[in-house]
């Protein structure tokens, strides 16, 4: 199969399995921005909030593997990946349309209902993120990945830019009164049910007929440690060290999103409904620019791309630590430079993530892509575990000044650890 390969063939199959990321995007800039803010009228430890934001995270570790290896081994009808989607992604958008309800009962109804919620949506990611891969040439992944991150952008875009706006409408909530801090989750809910009925209806999945015997043992999960090992004991390090790499970098994306939004509160002195706006920046920026970025790593070369951008990455977090100790404040002035940051970050994140899974899958072979698989999710999510606690206790003893310039040495730290990965580009297809 030529590396040079047109992704066009493919682009309303993507499409279609990018209503599944749709979800991820819509639900992950509104809960990252909100539950901080929900939790902050009840703890006041930015540390004690970071620990509870680990929650999904610790859920996704397990669950997102678990359900992945289910749905490889179900055969029904509609599909091995269909069935978790169809009923796990509604059940998640009524969960998520009750949040800011249980916020406004009791910290326990908020954090009983935030660990039922990351049960369901966790459970459900492995089934969606599964498609892609099960449906488009790995050699074009790059470009696939694009198309799927500009749809998590769009969604985004409607989360942070749109829907949040309706937090500031005042609404009658039975058993409390008028009150605002509500409307946009439940009205993203029926976004999120929406796309669910879409991708039954339209998502056809590729040999779902055959049974995992019949398919062979390529799709065996391998446990943990013995992926470690594999993946270890190959005379080529590469993946080892993108792995690596990727465990730094989302130390420090994940440590900066939950804080953007009470940054923007508690710094910035915006609304409710304009704090998501910082999300929003980053989601625009999504949309803009994950399918160039595909492209152009198609073109340049997928290291070379993650590289640049993590060095930028740095620079942006380096130029908004400045803007927190000089410029900061309740202006328009510095609310605009914030959001142009953020949009920059945009840019460069994407640039870094849209590359980084298909390196990892370029590297395998058809027979080990679930071990490479599972171990991105393992160091993607144990990294999201880690990091809000350690992001929160920056900014209790330091500031927020002290959390963007722990995001820079990440990042940093990423990119000298990708210097070492010499594979991975489109042109090493294996099989």
């Amino acid at each position: 199969m030529s590396g040079k390969k047109s992704l066009k063939g493919y682009y309303l199959t993507t499409f279609l399995i990018g209503l599944g990321f749709f979800t991820i995007g819509l639900m992950d800039p509104l809960y990252d921005t909100y539950i901080p803010i929900f939790l902050g009228k009840y703890i006041s430890s930015k540390s004690i909030i970071g620990i509870i934001m680990t929650l999904d995270n610790i859920l996704a570790i397990f669950l997102i593997p678990i359900f992945s290896a289910l749905s490889d081994r179900t055969v029904t009808p509609i599909g091995r990946r269909m069935p978790y989607i169809v009923t796990l992604l509604p059940l998640t958008a009524v969960l998520f349309g009750l949040i800011p309800i249980a916020a406004l009962k009791s910290l326990f109804m908020l954090v009983a209902l935030v660990f039922v919620l990351n049960l369901v949506k966790q459970a459900s990611r492995g089934p969606v993120i599964a498609l892609m891969p099960d449906m488009v040439p790995g050699n074009l992944r790059s470009e696939a990945n694009g198309v799927i991150n500009t749809m998590g952008g769009l969604a985004a875009i409607l989360g942070t830019v749109l829907l949040a706006r309706l937090m500031d409408v005042k609404i009658s909530v039975p058993g409390i009164g008028e009150t605002d801090n509500v409307l946009a989750f439940p009205v993203a809910s029926v976004f999120i049910a929406i796309a669910a009925v879409l991708l039954f209806l339209f998502v056809k999945e590729r040999n779902s007929s055959l049974s995992p015997e019949e398919k062979g043992d390529d799709e065996k999960k391998e446990p943990l440690l013995r992926s470690l090992r594999t993946v270890i004991g190959e005379e080529n390090k590469s993946a080892l060290y993108i792995l690596l790499s990727l465990f730094f970098w989302f130390i420090g994306y994940q440590g900066v999103l939950p804080f953007i939004g009470t940054y923007s509160k508690e710094v910035l002195g915006t609304s409710s409904g304009t704090a998501a706006l910082a999300s929003g920046m980053v989601g625009i920026a999504y949309a803009i620019f994950a399918i160039p970025t595909g492209k152009l790593a198609h073109e340049k070369g997928r290291k070379r791309c993650i590289r640049v951008g993590l060095v930028l990455l740095v620079i942006i977090m380096l130029l908004i630590a400045l803007h927190c100790v000089t410029i900061a404040g309740s202006g328009i002035v510095s609310l605009i430079v914030f959001w142009v940051l953020l949009f920059l970050f945009g840019i460069c994140w994407v640039c870094v993530v849209n590359n980084s899974f298909p390196m990892l899958w370029q590297m395998s072979t058809y027979s080990t892509v679930g071990i490479y698989t599972g171990l991105y999710y393992f160091f993607n999510q144990a990294a999201s575990v880690i990091s809000p606690p350690i992001s929160g206790f920056f900014i209790d003893v330091f500031g927020y000044v002290g959390l963007f310039i722990f995001v820079a040495f990440t990042m940093l730290v990423a990119f000298f650890l990708m210097g070492r990965v010499d594979r991975g580009e489109a042109e090493d297809f294996r099989g």
